[in-house]
């Protein structure tokens, strides 16, 4: 039991981290104003299709990139999607750190 205990504490510490509490606060300030929320949502959208082609080894669509440049370079304009990005960012590598952590420690057994 110990092990789950010590993982719904790293889950606790997560949503108790800075990065976690800034990149929460900037989403749902986002998401409170319609034209950017679906302007943020299409930049996701295509991100994520883009990101699922390049995990399946397939070629990511030329044209949907370019799109999403373009969003992007739109977007950061507003300054509060430009923090968003950033934030996301922060979030997302402490994330990957964590995980990275993790899976140093069992790596002899995978």
């Amino acid at each position: 039991m110990e092990v789950y205990d010590r993982a719904n504490g790293l889950a606790r510490a997560i949503k108790e981290s800075k990065e976690y509490r800034e990149y929460k606060e900037i989403k749902q300030e986002i998401m409170k104003t319609p034209d950017l929320k679906e302007k943020v949502d299409e930049f996701e959208k295509i991100r994520y299709e883009e990101q699922l082609l390049a995990m399946q080894g397939e070629k990511q669509s030329a044209e949907k990139m370019a799109k999403l440049q373009e969003l992007y370079k739109i977007l950061v304009q507003n300054e509060q999607v430009k923090e968003y990005f950033d934030k996301e960012v922060r979030f997302n590598v402490m994330i990957a750190d964590v995980n990275k952590i993790i899976g140093e420690a069992i790596k002899d057994v995978l």
